[in-house]
C-alpha cells in the first residue's frame, strides 16, 4: 500500500523558496487555520467538512503538481495524503511531518503554537 512520503517542514519551506510548484492543502478546522497559519496560500479542506468538497478534489487539485498536506500535527493530514493516494490515484504526495506545529518551531517561530 502506497503512503505519502513524509517532509520536514524545512525541506518544504526550502522547496517553496526555490518556486517549485507545490499544491499545499490544509485540513485543519477554521478556527485552527485563523489561529496560526502558513506564509504561503493553501488550499482549505478541513476534513470535518469533506461532505462538502469531496467531490470536487479533481478540479481543486492538479494531478502534475506534487501535494503537500498538513494539519495541526500530522495525524489527519497523513490520512488525507492516504486516501489521496488509495482511492484518488495521485502519486506525487508528501505529509508535513509533525504539522504546523512543527512549521512554528522549525522555520517559522511567528506562526503561533497551540
Amino acid at each position: 500500500m502506497a503512503t505519502p512520503l513524509s517532509i520536514r517542514a524545512q525541506a518544504l519551506q526550502q522547496r517553496l523558496q526555490q518556486g517549485e510548484a507545490i499544491q499545499l492543502v490544509d485540513v485543519r478546522e477554521d478556527q485552527e487555520l485563523e489561529l496560526a497559519r502558513l506564509g504561503w496560500p493553501v488550499l482549505h479542506l478541513p476534513l470535518s467538512r469533506s461532505a462538502e468538497w469531496i467531490a470536487q478534489v479533481d478540479t481543486l487539485l492538479q494531478r502534475d503538481q506534487p501535494v503537500a498536506v498538513l494539519c495541526h500535527a500530522g495525524v489527519r493530514s497523513w490520512q488525507f495524503g492516504c486516501w489521496l493516494i488509495e482511492q484518488q490515484g495521485y502519486s506525487d504526495v508528501w505529509n508535513l511531518q509533525g504539522g504546523i506545529d512543527a512549521w512554528s518551531v522549525e522555520v517559522d517561530p511567528e506562526v503561533p503554537r497551540y
